[in-house]
């Protein structure tokens, strides 16, 4: 009787540690310190980006990670498009790509051609509806790519858009034209006004006619036709219960057009080197839009020629909307996404993810990057700007200047990110490309024929007048399809 008792108790004693090991293994999903789960990562960060996320990525392995037994090995694949390319090849197994990472970074359209694949892992099963509200609503919609309630793309830093001037030579513009910054609110107000800069400044060399200057140039052509349609009411592409719909608006697509083409062909706008900032350091240009990453090229002196250079200050200011319409501001900048594997690991993912948009964290990386933090509670003027000046920034800065603006944009207007779909990359480059490339050729057409006599107000009209909108639209309409395989 004895023996048996003993017996009864000890297996008793099992019974009950493997319940408690039980649970704990419940409770962590599986994290074991001892043998500690490898997290791969792969992104696309490079110079002070990638700086901070490595700090923090090794002070996550120190602390957390060590305690909880995870351990991340980041990588990064040089660009946005490399990675994209990789981590496909990856998850489609073909021939000489490398294992899958367990998290990379993908922006919408590379998200949906993962999830199409069965790949993703729904992270929202890992966080509590009261963690979740903590985050930016708008950031989350987005990671919900098939408007089921998901979150298939996490969000760890955002980034929107801007509008940088060179105050310093608007200034001397606005006191001798009689304008203010208020006339950069909308597309309409900037058109006129850049048309006004361009006679002033052909104005200061009377002996030589017809060689104003542009006051505008942006750096994403796309943003401005997919948030401005938005505005107007037209999203291009729409899809519900798995049909999918391509939408025509041409009183909003007019709009954009006589909002960016035609000061494009009149020579108000620009578009000369690889991005807007190098066109601002040269002068060709005094205003821009870009995005809060892009605002840390904004220069900080003009050099118009290899002999003259002068200091200039930075003032942001929202970016323009369409007169009369609500106003949405684009919300970009890509997420992580977690690869399905197993519980543990995904786990490990949802811990990291936790961890790395906790308020302070989440900050530090955004400020010095040139991203947005992703909680509401970070979205802050004072907190970003202390972050960023205890980092060794200026708080003359345009970075900061910029994020600033970012904030307050954020904070008043609609974010917005259009849907991804199956051919949502193609349809997008050809935004991108279709209006920035006829404007530019309509403008070289248009001033070859000046420059050879012809008179300027005539060769200006017939390239932006309703005949030359009409052709326009019709290529433009026939391309779109084209572009989204229809």
């Amino acid at each position: 009787m004895a023996l048996k008792k003993i017996i009864f108790q000890s297996a008793a004693l099992v019974l009950a540690a493997a319940m408690i090991s039980g649970c704990s293994r419940k409770d962590n999903h599986g994290l074991d310190p001892d043998n500690p789960a490898t997290v791969t990562v792969w992104h696309y960060y490079n110079g002070v980006q990638q700086e901070n996320f490595d700090k923090l990525v090794a002070e996550f392995n120190e602390t957390v990670g060590y305690e909880q037994g995870i351990i991340i090995k980041a990588s990064s694949k040089s660009n946005i498009s490399d990675l994209a390319d990789s981590a496909l090849a990856s998850l489609r197994q073909e021939e000489g790509a490398e294992p899958a990472p367990n998290m990379f970074a993908a922006y919408a359209e590379t998200a949906f051609t993962a999830d199409q694949m069965g790949c993703l892992v729904d992270m929202s099963q890992y966080f509590s509806s009261e963690e979740l509200s903590e985050y930016v609503e708008g950031y989350l919609a987005e990671g919900d790519l098939n408007n089921k309630g998901e979150l298939k793309i996490f969000p760890t830093a955002k980034s929107t858009e801007v509008m940088l001037i060179n105050a310093t030579d608007w200034q001397t513009f606005a006191d001798a034209a009689g304008v203010t910054k208020d006339s950069l609110s909308t597309w309409e107000g900037l058109a006129d006004t850049a048309e006004k800069y361009y006679n002033y400044t052909d104005g200061l060399t009377p002996d030589i006619p017809g060689d104003g200057k542009a006051l505008f140039g942006r750096d994403s052509v796309a943003n401005y036709m997919i948030v401005g349609a938005k505005q107007l009411g037209l999203e291009y592409f729409t899809s519900e219960g798995g049909s999918f719909t391509m939408n025509e608006n041409k009183e909003a697509v007019r709009r954009l057009w006589d909002a960016y083409y035609v000061p494009y062909v009149k020579g108000c706008y620009l578009s000369q080197g690889r991005f807007r900032s190098d066109d601002a350091k040269t002068g060709s240009i005094i205003s821009m839009v870009c995005s809060t990453t892009g605002a840390a090229y904004f220069p900080k002196s003009v050099t118009p020629d290899d002999e003259h250079s002068y200091s200039i200050e930075c003032l942001v200011l929202p970016v323009p909307y369409f007169e009369g319409t609500d106003r949405y501001v684009v919300q970009q900048g890509a997420g992580m996404v977690v690869v399905k594997s197993d519980e543990t690991t995904e786990y490990a993912c949802s811990v990291f993810l936790k961890w790395f948009t906790d308020k302070e964290r989440n900050t530090y990386f955004s400020a010095g990057s040139g991203y947005l933090p992703v909680k509401k509670d970070a979205n802050d003027t004072a907190a970003i700007s202390a972050s960023y000046t205890s980092s060794g920034g200026s708080a003359d800065d345009p970075l900061l200047i910029a994020l600033s603006g970012a904030v307050d944009e954020i904070n008043s207007s609609v974010p917005y990110a259009a849907k991804p779909f199956e051919r949502s990359a193609e349809t997008r480059d050809f935004l991108e490309t279709y209006i920035q490339d006829t404007a530019q050729k309509a403008h070289d057409d248009a001033y070859a024929r000046i420059g050879s006599g012809e008179d300027r107000a005539s060769v200006m009209n017939e390239y932006t007048s309703d005949s030359a909108f009409e052709a326009w639209y019709s290529e433009f309409i026939s391309g779109l399809k084209a572009a989204a395989g229809i």
